[in-house]
């Protein structure tokens, strides 16, 4: 019988306009002051954690249960439908007072994403929104972008820790993903670095990006990264010895168990904690300590077929990484199927289209698929 997983937080409405080939090479060549784009259809999808995560375990045939804030308005409407297609819409929340969260999401093809972003309900967000029954006999509960969620963040995320502590006295292991940080919004002001001593201490696997983390938890080292890309991609000019690894190194020593950095197109970083702590995450999951106490390595980028959109494939990753490791995988094993999922998001436009089952993951990668050099 498949485990139990719950996927809460963030959900958004999604719009995104596909955009024609162009051999720009960054945003700021392409959206000019004055300057008329010429695009495709608007593809409009669900996003958010609770989608991109949610969807992309249900696809894989996992037990999953979706659990995000949406306001009774169109686009409510819209997200309700969306969500009825897949059979995942029950234990949405429905909330009168609130408005539905949109993101418009800027993505040519291979350059990083830009997101237009209305909070809408996911800022009411608290951790009584997880009912006790959603809970019942839960293994893993994976809750996403805190950043984007005001009542997540305020208070040094005393209510993120409350959820967290709730999970835990369920039984169920936590898992945590980030957001990006607008440094001109009220989160831009977060404590971020104090936050997260708080919070990580009860996360299980924490799952953020390079950027996110390093923002949060050295913004010095976060700005010369950006000075060094100038208008690049900052992934693309980490170093894995003097950028990654002391990144990372610093979320171990703050308590998390289980790290996995999304490192952009060059791949995913992942590091342990030691047996002492791995041995604490809560037996629902059946982890075999000894296959994930003290590890770390760099997993390379699988090539795609090719990149119409990134959209949702570090979500996806996720999703496998997390949906392997139930199953039974090694630590190092859950890491390459999940960028292998990761790759095979950004060959369709839409979140879900590009995704594969882990035995059809498998079969690629047996047969030769060729990773970044």
């Amino acid at each position: 019988m498949e485990k139990k997983i719950v996927v809460a937080g963030h959900i958004s409405v999604d719009m995104t306009p596909v955009f024609q080939g162009s051999k720009k090479k960054s945003l700021s060549q392409i959206l000019c002051p004055g300057k008329l784009i010429r695009t495709g259809d608007m593809v409009v999808y669900s996003g958010g954690v609770v989608s991109n995560t949610g969807l992309a375990l249900h696809k894989m045939g996992a037990n999953v249960h979706l659990a995000g804030k949406i306001g009774n308005d169109a686009l409510g409407e819209m997200m309700l439908a969306m969500m009825k297609q897949h059979g995942t819409e029950k234990d949405l929340i429905i909330d009168d007072a609130v408005s539905t969260s949109y993101t418009i999401v800027i993505a040519p093809p291979g350059i990083d994403r830009v997101f237009l972003h209305g909070p809408g309900g996911n800022d009411t967000f608290v951790a009584d929104d997880l009912k006790e029954e959603l809970l019942d006999g839960a293994a893993l509960v994976h809750f996403g972008y805190p950043p984007l969620m005001r009542k997540m963040y305020e208070n040094d995320g005393a209510e993120l820790v409350k959820l967290c502590k709730r999970v835990h006295e369920k039984g169920a292991a936590m898992s945590l993903d980030l957001a990006a940080v607008d440094p001109d919004s009220p989160e831009g002001l977060v404590d971020w670095k104090k936050l997260l001593t708080c919070v990580l201490p009860e996360v299980d696997f924490f799952v953020p990006s390079m950027e996110e983390l390093c923002f949060m938890l050295d913004r010095p080292r976060y700005e010369s990264w950006i000075e060094r890309a100038g208008d690049g991609d900052v992934t693309e000019i980490l170093d894995l010895e003097n950028d990654i690894r002391p990144l990372a190194s610093q979320a171990i020593d703050l308590g998390v168990k289980v790290l996995m950095l999304k490192c952009g197109a060059q791949g995913m970083y992942y590091q342990t904690a030691g047996t002492d702590l791995i041995s604490k995450i809560p037996p629902a999951v059946e982890l075999k300590v000894e296959d994930w106490a003290d590890k770390s390595g760099f997993q390379k980028s699988f090539i795609p077929s090719r990149v119409l959109s990134g959209t949702g494939a570090g979500d996806s990753s996720i999703g496998c990484f997390l949906y392997s490791m139930l199953h039974g995988y090694p630590v190092e094993r859950c890491i390459q199927l999940a960028a292998a999922q990761g790759a095979s998001c950004v060959e369709e436009v839409d979140t879900l289209s590009g995704l594969h089952t882990l035995p059809e993951l498998e079969a690629k990668i047996a047969a030769g698929w060729k990773t970044r050099e």
